[in-house]
């Protein structure tokens, strides 16, 4: 086939929403004659930030990769071809516009500032009328949805929030997956997917005492669903296990796909409502919604207050005297504080790319309330090792735990008797101290 003339008058920009199923992008984009389909990679990702950290390190690289892979699979499903580069937005996207009389740009509403930035710096380069569409898709309650009118009017207190959401607000249904396109509509070239080695790592196994061994990608993920909730029934336990430390199945562990859009809040929401009518509906159940809304919450956090998630002060704009200390920065990367708990947690950290609820909470208290140090450095480097790294939960949940955030009550873990209730037989903290990182 000959594409050196192929037009296409629809472009889906694939960001955090790498699935077919209830995607409206795809589905708006569907509606058009024709369709190609984008993924850009920037190295900026790759390279030191502010606090010494890569944005993105290797465990969620490698899920990265393994997510556009299943990706492009199920959209060549539907005759549509997805490009992958390694490179910037901006120097793609513009020169895609200009090959293929581009009209419209069909992509998923972001607010935060890299993304915002990397949206202008496309659409300056673009052809002049070259029409972008913007859907948010993102959550579980959708903003047209929820009883509050103004972003600038969400509440500083979550539990406000979730009750004004279950009392008035209703979770859409699913965007149908569209009906494949004519064959014609596929490209005849195709993009090579990157390597780990292209973005500077070196092929790794996933560790054998990993909480999470699993897979990138929506059919990975759609797995996770049905072995979870339906084939071993562990979500009717959910609430009684989620603090659990050891093993894959103490929680759902839907983030990572939740995260990088492979998976969405309303495709998990509607299996856990098949679950309550054809299972068990029970106080376990409700309470993986509970958490679909709080995710749901930082990201309204973060439409209310902007960069100021970013800030020192957070949103509160507090003045705490926060400490910059190298030392004390290698000794907590590296697992080797005062307190053990904390350890083993950072070790499970650097050696999967994984930590628990409960393990985030301590390790996150212990750096801002105990070391009193700057809560950001702590924040990015979750945010270049976490598999689930999400800019909204990850800054929200890292202001809340360090007193600049939605913690009314400002609290401070007492990281031994957490130890001692978590873990009261010290078999996660045996599993990971026992090896040295370094």
């Amino acid at each position: 086939m000959n594409t050196s003339n192929k037009k296409y008058n629809t472009l889906i920009w694939f960001r955090n929403d790498l699935r077919v199923t209830d995607n409206l992008s795809l589905s708006k984009a569907c509606e058009e004659d024709s369709v190609l389909a984008v993924y850009c990679l920037d190295p900026v990702l790759f390279e030191p930030g502010e606090f010494g950290f890569r944005r993105m390190e290797k465990f969620r690289a490698k899920f990265l990769l393994e997510s556009l892979e299943d990706l492009r699979a199920n959209l060549a499903s539907l005759n549509i071809s997805l490009l992958v580069y390694f490179q910037p937005a901006e120097e793609i996207i513009p020169g895609l516009v200009s090959k293929y009389s581009i009209q419209k740009i069909f992509l998923q509403k972001e607010w935060t500032r890299d993304e915002t930035e990397e949206l202008k710096k496309v659409q300056a380069k673009c052809l002049p009328g070259t029409q972008f569409v913007e859907n948010y898709d993102q959550f579980l309650f959708h903003p047209d949805d929820i009883p509050i009118r103004e972003f600038k009017s969400i509440p500083e207190v979550f539990t406000q929030f979730r009750k004004a959401c279950e009392k008035s607000a209703q979770v859409r249904p699913l965007t149908a997956t569209p009906k494949s396109k004519p064959e014609s509509n596929l490209l005849a070239e195709s993009t090579p997917l990157p390597s780990l080695k292209d973005l500077g790592f070196a092929p790794f196994e996933t560790h054998p005492h990993s909480a999470f061994p699993f897979s990138g990608g929506e059919n990975a993920g759609g797995k996770r669903i049905q072995e979870y909730f339906w084939d071993s029934g562990k979500l009717a336990y959910y609430k009684k296990t989620r603090n659990g430390l050891v093993g894959k199945d103490y929680s759902s562990k839907l983030s990572p796909w939740l995260a990088n859009g492979s998976l969405s809040a309303k495709k998990v929401y509607w299996e856990v409502k098949r679950f309550e009518k054809e299972v068990k509906k029970n106080q376990d159940t409700y309470w993986l919604v509970f958490e679909l809304i709080w995710r749901d919450y930082f990201k309204y956090v973060s439409l209310k207050h902007g960069n100021r998630i970013f800030h020192l002060g957070g949103i509160l704009g507090r003045d705490y005297s926060w400490g910059n200390s190298e030392a004390a920065k290698k000794d907590w990367i590296r697992g080797n504080t005062t307190e053990p708990f904390v350890n083993a947690n950072m070790i499970e950290l650097a050696r999967t790319g994984w930590m628990s609820n409960r393990g985030r909470q301590n390790v996150a208290s212990f750096w801002a309330k105990e070391l009193q140090q700057d809560w950001r450095i702590g924040a990015s480097y979750f945010e270049a090792m976490l598999l689930d790294y999400d800019v909204h939960s990850n800054w929200g949940n890292w202001m809340y735990n360090s007193g600049v955030g939605n913690d009314p009550r400002d609290r401070k873990f007492n990281i031994q008797r957490q130890a001692s209730q978590y873990d009261p037989m010290g078999k996660f903290q045996n599993r990971w101290l026992q090896t040295s990182l370094f």
